[in-house]
């Protein structure tokens, strides 16, 4: 299980609640491949961890302003 810090900011990146996360929500479930991804990410240093969640965060920026502006 991913610790309080990374469940807040992976719920924050799939702007989802960490409830869904822990699989206490509404169809709270993760593909195997995606569940498995985050349990090898938890297993990496923090400075590793970070690393992803950024390019995560400038990925989903990328896709959200091509969506808004129609690219």
């Amino acid at each position: 299980m991913p610790s309080v810090e990374v469940a807040f900011k992976l719920a924050d990146v799939f702007d989802v609640s960490v409830d869904y996360l822990l699989g206490e929500g509404l169809n709270a479930s993760f593909d195997k491949e995606t569940l498995r991804r985050l349990e090898d990410m938890e297993k990496l240093p923090d400075e590793e961890r970070q690393r992803i969640f950024h390019y995560m965060d400038l990925v989903i920026r990328d896709y959200k302003g091509k969506q808004a502006y129609g690219s």
